[in-house]
């Protein structure tokens, strides 16, 4: 099947009038692209990240439109005809009101293009020594020499992508050695906590602040053989939540953070309440330029670092409690 994909070239100043137009003609499903909502929502969730992709930021820069998609077919453009004079009727029902062009650019699209395409830039990731992150609709059997960690990489942050993602497992390489208890701080799609189970762990809970991240931890754990005997997702958020710090309560071997420096800093001061005795906090999400600031925090909560990696502008962190004082 053939599709029309429809954008309303407007401006931020128009897009609610714009979208209550559309609803109205029937059309509630449409997706919104302003850079000053994108702006907006960088500023007020700016506690999750230090970094944001600068090529995002360009695509987004001076944009300020809307997307519906059409059924290719005879009356399409006929649709489109009425779409248009509707909106220029909301322009002389608004007069003085900044509502940008309105042009509707016109693209064609298949059913693949937007349901499979995008597979396309997911590929195998060898990461370390004995790692593979896969997508699950690969053979996970493809290179013989290294475990495959697989993922559906199109749902949530964690993809292994990421150089603070491949820093973690690499540091879960060299501290797994099997039979370890594990607990993942902001586990996202539960790629550090499956990575600690096929590299032999005994057992794995992550908890994220993101409802949504539950489920699909769950479901890409499944993809991994790994069933609810060994892996636990949770939702909650372990710095405001006494509750969910009492139920997390226990003596880990390995303790995962892989976040951002901001969140990694308050975090530190309870992490050795979740470690034993010889555990070990394996950190990252950290921005070179933040490194200071984390160890600073690290040691006053009385973690000091056995090892410190970076890469390409990131850096990761392992420590352990600190021992005589």
């Amino acid at each position: 099947m053939q599709w029309l994909e429809l954008c309303i070239q407007t401006c931020s100043a128009g897009i609610e009038l714009v979208g209550e137009r559309l609803t109205v003609l029937g059309y509630d499903s449409f997706i919104v692209d302003d850079q000053a909502e994108f702006e907006t929502f960088l500023e007020q969730n700016k506690q999750y990240w230090d970094y944001v992709d600068q090529g995002l930021q360009e695509k987004m820069e001076g944009l300020s439109q809307i997307r519906l998609y059409l059924e290719d077919n005879a009356q399409a453009m006929e649709t489109v005809r009425h779409l248009q004079d509707e909106l220029q009727l909301l322009r002389r029902q608004n007069p003085g009101k900044d509502l940008g062009t309105l042009e509707i650019r016109i693209s064609n699209l298949q059913d693949e293009d937007w349901e499979n395409n995008w597979k396309q830039y997911y590929q195998p990731i060898p990461i370390g020594k004995r790692l593979v992150v896969v997508p699950q609709w690969l053979d996970p059997n493809q290179d013989p020499d290294r475990l495959p960690i697989r993922l559906d990489p199109g749902m949530i942050f964690g993809t292994g992508a990421h150089a603070s993602t491949q820093m973690c497992m690499m540091a879960l390489e060299e501290n797994i050695h099997g039979g370890e208890t594990v607990l993942d701080l902001g586990s996202g799609s539960g790629i550090l906590s499956i990575t600690a189970l096929v590299l032999g762990a005994a057992s794995a809970i992550g908890v994220d602040i993101d409802p949504k991240a539950k489920d699909i931890a769950r479901e890409n754990a499944a993809f991994n053989g790994i069933g609810t005997d060994r892996f636990t997702a949770l939702t909650g958020d372990v710095i405001a939540d006494q509750a969910m710090m009492e139920r997390l309560a226990g003596q880990y071997d390995i303790v995962l953070a892989n976040i951002v420096a901001d969140v990694i800093i308050p975090l530190s001061s309870i992490v050795p309440r979740f470690l034993n005795s010889e555990g070990v906090f394996i950190c990252s999400g950290i921005l070179d330029r933040r490194l200071e600031d984390v160890r600073q925090a690290l040691h006053a909560a009385g973690l000091w670092e056995v090892s410190v990696r970076t890469l390409e502008d990131w850096c990761q962190i392992t420590c352990k409690i600190r021992q005589g004082g």
